[in-house]
């Protein structure tokens, strides 16, 4: 039998060292003879080190991470070009903890012969669920609603009526998979839902009882914007000042996509001025998001670390996806979702993939 040689990214350790949450069935790697596995331990964090909450989402994989490995599962640290390239000749697979993999240079990953995949499904229902939970949230005013009963000011109801959601106007950018599951919930609350997706199948739209309309239509339109657009060099800022001057005054924002899609100085000063009536974020420009932030002294955002989406069913899904995509790479096999799907018909992926097929034999 041939070993295959896994590495974890450490962030997704406590510590005490131990998996922080639970979701990864090492378990199955114990018990397979032809993998041998470690966790990066000097990227997790140390018993008195504050410090690592302050940079733990600018922790960057080196080459020397990567040296003598055939597979890494990858957390929160960037990927880089010059990490990957130096991995050539031995890695076959990255995977990729969760959905996105705007932190991994795909491209270098292509012309490295290595194949990155993710787990695509795990998130969608979650991070749904979470922007229906920001939208119920604010059209009802919990927070103020609770912060005013913590200080017993009931004198208070009347000027923190909230409001329904059904019948009004949803506007969701970017109809994928987590846009798209975002529909499939509101159904109940007879929401009209118009869409910004300029890849959306129209066919799909009209399915979903959804209505495709452009940009500036669908600010001007809707009473809560989800934001739900993949992050591309592209679309940066591409929810700036002149997207919620369209907004109306009692509208409002939502973001659990990623924080580089929204211009946030232009969101505070929309905040601050009561432009629009409120938002709700779990994703940020700067992250973790910096305790003088502007955004945290504002009383109409509800703010979020990111994590929202982050259930303990996520992590099972996903940490059971990481180690079934190595088990699979470990037999010589392709696991599932890979993104790169080019880089399976070069011949140096092939070759590297191909060694491993021996220990088919062995489980």
């Amino acid at each position: 039998m041939r070993t295959f040689r896994l590495a974890i990214s450490g962030d997704i350790l406590n510590e005490e060292g131990v998996d922080a949450y639970g979701g990864l069935p090492t378990d199955q790697l114990d018990r397979t003879c032809h993998i041998a596995y470690h966790f990066l331990r000097e990227q997790g964090p140390r018993t008195g080190d504050r410090e690592y909450w302050e940079r733990f989402y600018s922790l960057e994989v080196s080459p020397a991470h990567l040296n003598d490995l055939d597979g890494f599962v990858v957390l929160r640290p960037w990927m880089k070009r010059k990490t990957i390239e130096s991995a050539r000749e031995r890695l076959v697979v990255i995977g990729r903890s969760g959905a996105g993999y705007d932190k991994v240079d795909l491209a270098a990953c292509t012309e490295c012969d290595i194949a990155l995949f993710n787990a695509p499904l795990a998130l969608n229902h979650p991070t749904a669920s979470t922007a229906l939970l920001f939208m119920l949230a604010l059209a009802k005013k919990l927070f103020a609603q609770d912060k005013s009963t913590r200080a017993g000011r009931w004198d208070m109801q009347a000027a923190l009526l909230g409001e329904e959601i059904i019948g009004r106007t949803l506007g969701i950018v970017g109809l994928g998979h987590s846009g798209r599951e975002l529909v499939r919930l509101v159904a109940p609350f007879s929401m009209q839902v118009l869409a910004y997706s300029p890849h959306a199948d129209p066919a799909q739209a009209r399915a979903l009882n959804v209505e495709l309309v452009d940009l500036d239509e669908l600010f001007r339109r809707a009473d809560f914007v989800s934001v739900h657009a993949r992050p591309r060099p592209e679309n940066r800022h591409f929810i700036s000042r002149a997207e919620f001057a369209l907004m109306k005054p009692s509208a409002y924002f939502v973001n659990v996509a990623r924080g580089e899609l929204v211009d946030e100085a232009a969101l505070v000063e929309a905040l601050k001025s009561r432009r629009i009536a409120g938002a709700a974020l779990d994703v940020f420009e700067h992250e973790p998001l910096p305790v003088e932030h502007p955004l945290i002294e504002l009383d109409n955002v509800i703010l979020t670390p990111h994590w929202s989406a982050s259930t303990r069913d996520v992590w099972q899904a996903t940490g059971k996806a990481m180690i079934d995509g190595m088990l699979r790479a470990a037999r010589g096999e392709v696991p599932e979702n890979v993104v790169n799907r080019e880089a399976l018909l070069r011949p140096g992926f092939l070759d590297k993939l191909a060694k491993f097929a021996e220990n088919r034999a062995g489980g």
